[in-house]
């Protein structure tokens, strides 16, 4: 190192929680949450080219990590806040988690939830022991109203992540995947509002000094990531990985990430959902967008992970299974498994027919066929005829592209967007 430089992460101020606090949070919670297995991605290792280790946080029994945060606030409060109850603002993991463990220790709790969450939400919250209130069409309405609320009730509000108690919670899961797994040189742990990477950012260095942490964001939602960077950037748009859809990182966490953390990077929709995919069909467990975002940053940077031994929590299994569907009718779309052509016919007999016979020629199943004459820019005896089929691969769906064309038809693919 030239005398001009300086070491890495070295705290210029004291930051809001030490590695002590997440090894009194990792024996606080100890026999109340999952310790789940950190194991060897064979598969994925191969397909990166770094030695992939997943943490399996989607086992947990509200299926997200954030009982850990959770419930380690729960346990911080005294007798006379317990009797009061707890308040916080969320639709998404730390509403169920929250509400599971307060229930089991006798605290009440109020979730308030935009009125456009979905109904199955909603219920998983109350089923869980949770009051539940609807207020505001977003996110930032109902947490303006829940702070009300903590006034007028005299609750204890407990925010999803810039908490020191939930951030230390959080930290527990370095903790345990470094105890099973001490050889890791790299962790990459997706960002919403920081308090996952807060924690294990901080315990990972205690632990093991020279080792990386690496952030990911999603590209829609690069909040953390424009915040470092001093650059206003959009946040805005449909992710998948809406459990790290957030516009604002917190202040305690951004103060954590901006003196912990190595680098962030960004993944788009497509890798999320590629990865969401993929750990189903190889490891055969099922993830959220938030929890694919580690392995969409393997697969999108692979430069920056080959070769390095990467830890991967799976922060989260709660996604919606008509979703779920969607992606991975989609990934077999793009993989040239299932294909929707688009085929100029001539209005004459037989023409159908024709086309039918070379899908069976190539041993390719047909799903499903439509005829469009009316709204087409074809002449008025043109039509197209879509049909969408299934192949064996995409080697197998050019063959059968090759054999329509090769017969004089106008075919093309209509691809996903």
């Amino acid at each position: 190192m030239n005398a001009d430089q300086t070491a890495p992460h070295v705290s210029s101020t004291r930051l809001p929680v030490s590695y002590s606090d997440i090894i009194a949070a990792h024996e606080a919670i100890r026999g109340q949450v999952i310790r789940t297995p950190c194991l060897h991605a064979k598969t994925l290792s191969e397909i990166t080219g770094a030695e992939v280790w997943l943490k399996f946080e989607n086992l947990q029994f509200t299926a997200a990590y954030k009982e850990r945060g959770a419930l380690n606030k729960l346990l911080s409060l005294n007798e006379e806040q317990r009797q009061r109850g707890v308040i916080a603002a969320s639709a998404g993991n730390h509403s169920q988690g929250l509400s599971y463990h307060a229930a089991r220790l006798g605290i009440p709790t109020t979730i308030v939830m935009p009125i456009t969450t979905p109904l199955v939400k909603i219920s998983q919250t109350q089923g869980h022991g949770a009051t539940v209130e609807l207020f505001g069409e977003n996110y930032d309405e109902a947490y303006a109203h829940a702070r009300t609320l903590e006034a007028e009730r005299n609750l204890t509000f407990v925010h999803p992540f810039d908490d020191p108690y939930v951030i230390a919670g959080q930290g527990t899961v370095a903790v345990e995947m470094l105890e099973d797994m001490p050889g890791l040189d790299m962790l990459c742990v997706p960002i919403g509002g920081g308090g996952l990477i807060s924690g294990c950012s901080i315990a990972a260095k205690h632990m093991k000094p020279d080792i990386e942490v690496i952030g990911v964001q999603a590209a829609l939602y690069p909040s953390m990531y424009g915040k470092l960077k001093g650059e206003s950037m959009i946040c805005e748009g449909d992710s998948l990985a809406e459990g790290i859809s957030v516009k604002a990182p917190g202040e305690l966490t951004f103060q954590i990430v901006e003196q912990m953390v190595d680098d962030i990077v960004l993944v788009a929709e497509a890798e999320l959902e590629r990865s969401v995919a993929m750990l189903l069909g190889i490891e055969k467990t099922v993830v959220e967008g938030a929890g694919a975002a580690g392995l969409a940053a393997l697969l999108t940077h692979p430069d920056r992970f080959r070769g390095r031994k990467v830890g991967l929590p799976l922060c989260g299994g709660n996604i919606d299974t008509r979703l779920l569907a969607n992606v991975l009718l989609r990934d077999l779309a793009r993989n040239g498994r299932l294909a929707r052509l688009r085929i100029r016919l001539k209005d004459r007999p037989g023409q159908l027919m024709k086309v039918t016979q070379i899908f069976l020629e190539h041993q390719v199943n047909i799903l499903e066929v439509s005829h469009q004459r009316i709204f087409s820019s074809l002449p008025a005896k043109g039509l197209i005829t879509d049909v969408e089929c299934e192949t064996r691969d995409g080697q197998h769906l050019e063959r059968l592209l090759d054999g329509l064309r090769g017969e004089g038809f106008d075919v093309s693919m209509v691809e996903l967007a």
